[in-house]
């Protein structure tokens, strides 16, 4: 697992590049705040259920959750299942709220 900073995620994003962007939190934290990143929350990974992103296993993805934590699981149950290119967003929403929506 490697990992991406709040800023270079924002300068790719503001840049126009597609990028596979997955959202670990719960329903409840991605309604209040997102950056558009697909939901899938860390319990589903945890339990492989993987289906809504299974044709990224070969791409890039990034994945964030409130702070770093479950983001960082999710990268290490991610590359067991096979995933070869998973980033974990140092600092997660709170880093990026602090940054950008100041």
């Amino acid at each position: 697992m490697t990992t991406i900073t709040t800023e270079q995620l924002k300068q790719r994003l503001d840049a126009g590049e597609a990028l596979h962007i997955l959202d670990v939190r719960e329903p409840h934290e991605n309604s209040e705040f997102n950056i558009g990143g697909t939901l899938v929350p860390l319990g589903k990974i945890q339990s492989m259920q993987l289906d809504d992103i299974e044709d990224w296993k070969d791409e890039e993805v990034v994945v964030y959750c409130r702070s770093g934590n479950r983001s960082g699981q999710a990268c290490l149950i991610l590359e067991a299942a096979g995933f070869t290119n998973v980033k974990n967003l140092t600092g997660g929403m709170l880093d990026w709220q602090d940054r950008f929506k100041g």
